[in-house]
């Protein structure tokens, strides 16, 4: 890939996208793959906005089939299905209990919805289980709640590192062939005859012209913005930006099940182990119509996600518990819902064929990322001429080829060679980064050849990988979103990490 340009002689690509969320990251791999010429960037980090601000769920939404959404959680539930099998280093399924409250569903209904959720789910072919109902005076799940809830229903969705799951696309992207550029901003896109001419900014501040025979415009929250002032082409379509916001508090509960809570509005919130010593309590769904960029969870959401936990466990959770709370900003298809809560989830491509291709991405959800883009590229296809059929549906992810995609197999083996590595470690790393952390060990043979230690568990041999491999530029790229150690490395860590980096990327 060439990197430094002409400004005389802009390259040509078959495809500029615009957008590194989990969207365009998705669009980047598959047309790479398909054997287009790509070129995809993004103003900041890899997924640094909505793509790692999720539930971090591969799931088809159960509160959906109320909606009669059949045929959105049908396609989510697919895709769990390949998305477990594409990466089972960073998705894994997770059991989630559903405590009963006969005034908010009556039994018949959740039955109703289980039966069809795990039929829309296959959930055969994977191996997951099947819903069931259960005692909790006897299950270790009722433990932690109130002696009010006696009985409960347990199903199976999925875990998934959510800004992982963009940076192994645009990997992936990269590694057939994609220029993938971070910290690029989209200046101008201009329709000519025969394709759009874009003005870049690089990280230095330079501006570069790159030229395309299509541009796909996945840039989320910001799509109504980028056709308005960037591209300047009238559209019809409208979003509605919703902001949906996270807690973490220390963990709440013992084992390895989440759950699920009814709420007296007929939301439901979640409640899930996470990294270890913490539990994330969300989402909240409230419009919004500040900045995109820096969403920040308001004083009522804290208090309202500390009520829906508090109606359910023994433990009162109280806003001064909160160790940390992120928010991101949904761009949801305006469909005239009144509530937020029920604006449809699913999402649309929009071809636009006044003149040279462009396609607008509009809605989605994480779980039905890679479908999207492969009907992005299906949809493009008569445009750009190209031939090469769907292909992602089967393909591992980077460091997600595991023997038999079995995760606890190869973390066994793993940890069974390098018995010096720390038992968490090495399942972090694993879980982290596949067979990928072959690559971070190398042929280390003790703890001390990983190079510089910057707190918890984060040694200078994965941070000089993030760096080559991942796009990696600052402390928060690597602490909150390539990882979450951001929970666990102290303020001298962060300075120690913040100093290694700058002489890096020096180099």
């Amino acid at each position: 890939m060439v990197e430094h340009l002409s400004q005389d002689d802009p390259p040509v690509y078959d495809l500029l996208i615009v957008g590194g969320g989990i969207n365009g990251t998705a669009i980047a791999r598959d047309a790479a793959g398909r054997g287009l010429s790509v070129l995809l960037c993004e103003g900041d980090d890899i997924a640094s906005h909505t793509s790692s601000a999720s539930t971090k769920l591969i799931h088809g939404g159960l509160r959906y089939l109320e909606q009669f959404e059949f045929a959105l959680v049908g396609k989510a539930l697919a895709e769990r299905k390949r998305l477990l099998r594409a990466a089972p280093h960073i998705i894994w399924p997770l059991r989630f209990v559903l405590p009963h409250q006969p005034h908010l569903r009556p039994v018949w209904m959740i039955r109703i919805g289980l039966f069809l959720y795990d039929r829309l789910g296959g959930r055969r072919g994977r191996g997951l289980p099947g819903s069931r109902s259960i005692n909790l005076r006897k299950h270790v799940a009722g433990r932690p709640l109130q002696d009010a809830f006696v009985r409960g229903f347990v199903y199976s969705d999925a875990w998934v590192q959510d800004a992982r799951l963009a940076v192994l696309n645009a990997m992936d992207a990269a590694e057939r062939g994609a220029r993938i550029l971070t910290r690029t901003r989209c200046l101008s896109a201009r329709r000519e005859h025969d394709g759009w001419t874009a003005e870049l900014r690089l990280p230095d501040g330079s501006t570069q012209p790159v030229r395309g025979r299509a541009l796909v415009n996945a840039t989320g929250p910001w799509a109504a913005h980028f056709l308005d002032d960037i591209a300047r082409v009238q559209h019809r379509h409208n979003l509605r930006l919703i902001k949906g916001s996270h807690i973490v508090v220390p963990k709440m509960f013992a084992h390895d099940h989440a759950y699920i809570f009814q709420q007296p509005d007929r939301r439901i919130v979640f409640a899930i182990p996470y990294e270890r010593d913490f539990t994330l309590i969300g989402t909240t769904d409230v419009e919004y119509n500040d900045d995109p960029a820096a969403p920040r969870i308001a004083d009522d959401e804290t208090a309202y996600l500390c009520e829906a936990a508090s109606r359910y466990f023994r433990q009162t959770l109280k806003p001064q518990d909160v160790v940390w709370s992120y928010s991101g900003v949904r761009p949801l298809l305006d469909d005239e819902s009144g509530s937020a809560s029920e604006i449809t989830r699913d999402y649309l491509l929009a071809l636009d064929r006044e003149g040279a291709p462009l396609l607008n991405v509009f809605g989605g959800k994480i779980t039905t990322a890679r479908k999207l883009a492969e009907e992005a590229l299906d949809t493009l296809q008569p445009a750009l001429g190209h031939t090469q059929p769907a292909w992602t549906g089967d393909a591992p992810l980077p460091g997600g080829d595991l023997p038999n995609s079995d995760f606890t197999a190869f973390h066994e083996e793993f940890a069974r060679r390098r018995k010096w590595l720390p038992d968490a470690l090495a399942l972090r790393l694993c879980r982290n980064y596949g067979t990928r952390a072959l690559r971070i060990v190398g042929y280390a043979s003790r703890l001390e050849d990983l190079g510089a230690h910057f707190g918890s568990d984060l040694y200078a041999a994965e941070v000089d990988y993030l760096i080559e491999a991942e796009w990696a530029r600052t402390v928060e790229d690597i602490l909150w979103r390539r990882s979450k150690l951001g929970l666990h490395v102290d303020r001298t860590g962060i300075e120690r990490l913040q100093t290694y980096l700058q002489e890096q990327i020096r180099k």
